[in-house]
């Protein structure tokens, strides 16, 4: 078997049936950390801004209602300020498909989906739909496009699409949120208790485990008494206690020497099972990952429980004379996902080599997209919905500043805060899901905390509520409208804001995963004319006492590098700095470069652009 180092064979159609080979290369775990995206991928620009039908209507979005907030745009001159996509989420489709298309919902679509689109582009607007790579809608209409992509890429290009946010439920592959908890068994490893190499002239050798083997990564653990390895895999990223950062996915890793190079066969004592942690499917590769060989990626036959061991069938290796690393795997959970979507980016492009169509993952985080979804797409979520008690026509719905899961504000910012080096012009952008301004629950201070948030951090802006609720010159109007804040987000350096301080750590709080909202951050920006925004906030719900400073040396040490070419922060080249207060509109001067903050107000924040000032 021998390495593929090139992308060639490019799937337009996913299997119903089973998970597919991987084609090449491109669609393996170690390309996730290459610079190549898929081919086809479209330019990565600015985050993109409009509005999203789900936390307004749920499923009860309508034909007429999105013409009502398509109208609204432009009356309110949101198209003016870059809010541009109008995208209908789930609930759309009519339930089944017909005659294996896609088709409106007729009750609530009766015009058809082309015609909506075409009013919707005769306003100057885009238009954006929504589908899920699985079987089924979140919402349980049976019009998935797993297997179908070729079909469904033609039906959004006669559309006239322009915007698809396509979901993870009920893939078959995965025990994603509404699939079958028996789909484990393609997402984790079998328990592995020793392997047994054989080779040339009577080489014959057994390896323990949990005595001979390492553990990489993040789940995999030795079993109590520990004779054997468990939960060889990816983790769950869909919840608030797993950290965004580092490897998810755990590998068992033996570093084996032999007296010959040549083949040789391994015989693994596994035991299977179909539950989180314990699966059936196996991959075994030899060699560091970038350059790793795979001799086998597939399912084991099941053991009757998963402390039964068996020995599998022989499986051909090839080793070097001297040191060897092999490593026994399953990252499966991810490398189905990221193919389903990159099969869908193919399929799109073969209906239409010049569509313009940009792809926003809603992967939930489930399998780290922000390491891989840069490969197919402008934009990626990094959790749950941001909130589960969504509207109706007449009812505004209902959003939490904070929460014990993902569903609300600051669960979705407190990862999307040390998440900045997946981000930028280069890959796409983290997604915290839709805004929830102007729903119940979020009162004025809160809303504007999230807009300077999700603006700093360079977020998609997709409005969330029923937009007739807003008139131009009210408290959601100027929060969704303040021209300065999102400056900061369409900034054309594309280069979100880094956490460069917090109260409750001292080291590392670019990258320190922190769920406590009992705490103040600083944030800093660099924006392609030389300035920075800065933004205090207190996601307390008490006030909090100062000073909070930064230093223009801390600045440039967190962000300097990211500064525009021949632009410096510090001192050397200018006299003092001008400072700006975004919402408030004031503005003072800074000559010893110290930004401090003596309080802020529960939920508030204080959002700055500063400007050095030339000598």
């Amino acid at each position: 078997m021998e390495e593929q180092k090139t992308c060639s064979n490019h799937p337009v159609r996913t299997s119903r049936e089973a998970p597919m080979a991987l084609p090449d290369r491109c669609y393996t775990h170690p390309s996730f950390f290459e610079k190549t995206p898929l081919p086809g991928k479209r330019p990565v620009q600015l985050p993109a801004m409009g509005w999203n039908s789900w936390n307004a209507f749920g499923s009860g979005n309508t034909e007429a209602l999105t013409k009502a907030m398509a109208d609204k745009i432009v009356s309110l001159g949101l198209d003016t300020l870059g809010y541009r996509y109008v995208v209908l989420d789930d609930g759309c489709y009519c339930p089944t498909r017909v005659n294996g298309r896609l088709a409106s919902n007729p009750d609530k679509f009766p015009g058809g989906f082309q015609a909506l689109g075409e009013y919707i582009h005769a306003k100057g607007l885009l238009f954006g739909m929504y589908n899920d790579i699985g079987t089924a809608t979140c919402a349980g209409d049976q019009v998935g496009i797993c297997g179908s992509e070729d079909l469904d890429a033609q039906s959004y290009i006669q559309w006239g699409v322009d915007f698809l946010k396509v979901d993870n439920c009920y893939y078959p592959w995965d025990n994603a949120s509404f699939s079958q908890a028996s789909n484990a068994q393609y997402s984790f490893a079998p328990n592995i208790r020793a392997i047994t190499l054989k080779g040339p002239n009577g080489y014959r050798e057994t390896f323990n485990s949990a005595m001979e083997g390492t553990l990489t990564g993040r789940g995999g653990f030795r079993n109590i008494p520990g004779d054997y390895i468990t939960s060889i895999g990816t983790i769950d990223g869909t919840n608030i206690d797993a950290d965004p950062n580092g490897s998810h996915a755990s590998e068992l890793v033996f570093h084996i020497t032999v007296p010959e190079g040549g083949d040789y066969t391994m015989v693994v004592s596994y035991a299977t099972g179909e539950e989180v942690g314990v699966g059936r499917w196996l991959q075994v590769a030899v060699g560091e990952a970038g350059v790793e060989t795979r001799f086998f990626d597939g399912l084991l036959p099941a053991t009757p429980g998963s402390r039964d061991f068996v020995d599998s069938q022989e499986i051909h290796v090839t080793l070097v004379k001297g040191f060897n690393l092999v490593r026994l795997l399953n990252h499966r959970r991810q490398e189905n996902v990221h193919m389903s979507y990159g099969a869908f980016l193919n399929a799109l492009n073969q209906a239409d080599p010049e569509n313009h169509i940009l792809l926003s993952l809603c992967e939930w985080g489930k399998t780290q997209p922000q390491q891989w979804g840069w490969k197919m797409a402008a934009s990626w979520r990094i959790l749950n919905d941001i909130t589960f008690m969504v509207g109706a026509d007449g009812n505004p719905g209902r959003a939490d500043w904070a929460s014990n899961n993902t569903a609300s504000i600051t669960s979705q910012y407190n990862k999307a805060v040390v998440m900045d080096e997946y981000a930028g012009l280069h890959r796409g952008w983290n997604d915290p899901d839709m805004m929830v301004i102007g729903m119940d629950g979020i009162n004025e201070t809160m809303a504007k905390t999230h807009m300077s948030l999700w603006c700093m951090m360079n977020a998609p802006l997709m409005l969330g509520m029923d937009l007739r609720r807003v008139e131009k010159g009210d408290a959601i109007y100027k929060v969704i409208a303040n021209q300065d804040v999102i400056a900061l987000n369409q900034d054309p350096l594309g280069v979100a804001a880094k956490r460069i301080w917090c109260s409750l750590t001292v080291f590392a709080p670019d990258t320190s995963y922190i769920t406590n909202n009992r705490r103040v951050d600083i944030l800093a920006k660099p924006l392609a004319d030389g300035d920075v925004a800065l933004c205090f906030v207190n996601l307390d719900d008490k006030p909090a006492n100062g000073p909070f400073a930064v230093s223009a040396g801390l600045i440039e040490t967190y962000i300097g590098a990211k500064m525009p070419p021949d632009k410096s922060f510090l001192r050397a080249n200018h006299s003092h700095y001008a400072v700006q207060d975004l919402w408030t509109k004031k503005t003072w001067q800074v000559f010893d470069g110290v930004f401090t903050l003596d309080e802020i107000d529960p939920w508030d924040s204080v959002t700055l652009r500063v400007r050095p000032i030339l000598t």
